[in-house]
C-alpha cells in the first residue's frame, strides 16, 4: 500500500523579510488523515564550517548574538543567499566565503572541504537546515581585515581537549557548533579521549 504524502491544505503568511517568513499552515501528514495547523518560520538554509589546522586545532569565533544578549563561541557559519550575485554561489563557495569573512582563514594548498551532511536546527518551529563542512587544513588569510558589521569580537585556535572542556563546562552553547562537533566525533575525525575520572 502506497504511503500518503505530506500535503499542505492551506497557508497563511503573517510576516516576511529578506531572511525569514512566518506562516500558519494546515498540513495533512502521512500518519494522520485530519489536517494539523502549525505556525512555521521558513528560514534560508545555512552553512557551518569546522576549520581545522594542520596540527588538529579548531578555529572558533567569539560573536555577539543580539537575540540572547551574549557573545558566544561558535564555528563560522552563514545563510545561503539565493538573491542577487550570490545566487550563483554553490554551497561549497558559501562555506569558504564564510570561513574567510568570519574567521580570516582559508584552505591551505591541497586542503579539502569535506561535506558532512546536514541537520535541522529546531524542527519544532522552523524548516531551517544547516549544511556541515570540515575545512582542513586551514591557514590564516593574508591581509585579513575583520568586517565590523559581523559583530565578531575574537577568533582563536583551540585544541580538542580545550573544546571538550568548554562543552562540559557549558562554555560552548551554540547548537550549530555542538551539532557539528558531534558529527565530527561520530565520524571518527576527532579523537575520542577517555574522561579523566574514567574507571576503565
Amino acid at each position: 500500500m502506497k504511503e500518503r504524502a505530506w500535503e499542505t491544505i492551506s497557508s497563511e503568511r503573517h510576516f516576511s523579510n529578506a531572511h525569514l517568513a512566518v506562516v500558519t499552515d494546515r498540513v495533512r501528514t502521512p500518519a494522520r488523515s485530519e489536517p494539523r495547523t502549525w505556525t512555521i518560520v521558513h528560514r534560508k538554509a545555512a552553512v557551518i564550517v569546522a576549520p581545522m589546522t594542520r596540527d588538529g586545532k579548531i578555529v572558533l569565533i567569539h560573536q555577539e548574538r543580539i537575540p540572547i544578549c551574549e557573545a558566544i563561541w561558535e564555528m563560522p557559519s552563514g545563510q545561503i543567499d539565493n538573491a542577487g550575485e550570490r545566487a550563483r554561489e554553490t554551497i561549497e563557495q558559501v562555506a569558504l566565503r564564510e570561513l574567510r569573512e568570519e574567521a580570516g582563514y582559508e584552505l591551505a594548498k591541497n586542503g579539502e572541504l569535506i561535506p558532512l551532511g546536514h541537520y535541522f536546527s529546531s524542527p519544532g518551529f522552523t524548516d531551517e537546515r544547516g549544511h556541515f563542512f570540515l575545512a582542513r587544513p586551514v591557514i590564516p588569510c593574508p591581509d585579513y581585515m575583520r568586517d565590523e558589521s559581523e559583530s565578531i569580537l575574537d577568533c582563536r585556535l583551540f585544541t580538542i581537549s580545550e573544546i571538550r572542556r568548554m562543552i562540559a563546562e557549558n562554555e560552548i552553547r551554540d547548537a550549530n557548533t555542538l551539532s557539528l562537533l558531534a558529527r565530527l566525533w561520530a565520524r571518527g575525525i576527532l579523537p575520542a579521549e577517555k574522561p579523566a575520572n574514567s574507571c576503565e
